[in-house]
């Protein structure tokens, strides 16, 4: 699930799609978030949802760049909720890990003349600890290594 708050009402929208969340992302600063701009919504309707603890909620960096056409972010969540790991899928479906494996595969890929490194980014969402599950054993760096798959549309 994706959200994002208005910044007039301070209440919190569910954003469709992954692609138009990431729109917004990428725009934020210069173009913060209104109710309006979503269909049949105004700040006077009831908001989507209420940040509360029934849900682990991270918050994205404003103005990271929108995933390039043909790729696919992926957050994976580690078991001890101290960070994600961002992945990107290639239009092949091959799984990119860092900067470096981005720039390998678009220099092998001439399709990809267009797009450039700096479309990609592993910045990690900010987890916030107070809606980190009680049972959740946290532990630094030695069970870090250790993740839990989480898909986008469990954010």
């Amino acid at each position: 699930m994706h959200a994002v708050q208005c910044e007039n009402c301070l209440k919190w929208r569910v954003i469709d799609t992954q692609d138009e969340f990431e729109e917004i992302r990428y725009k934020f600063i210069e173009q913060p978030f209104h109710c309006s701009q979503k269909a049949n919504c105004s700040c006077n309707d009831p908001a989507d949802i209420e940040y509360d603890s029934s849900r682990t909620w991270v918050i994205d960096k404003p103005n990271l760049p929108k995933t390039p056409q043909g790729f696919r972010r992926s957050l994976v969540l580690r078991k001890n909720y101290s960070k994600f790991d961002a992945y990107y899928f290639t239009p092949t479906g091959e799984k990119l890990r860092t900067r470096t494996e981005i720039t390998s595969y678009l220099k092998d890929h001439p399709e990809c003349k267009d797009i450039s490194a700096t479309n990609f980014d592993f910045a990690s969402p900010k987890i916030m600890r107070d809606t980190i599950p009680e049972d959740v054993e946290q532990k630094d760096s030695v069970s870090a290594n250790k993740k839990a798959k989480m898909t986008q549309d469990d954010i």
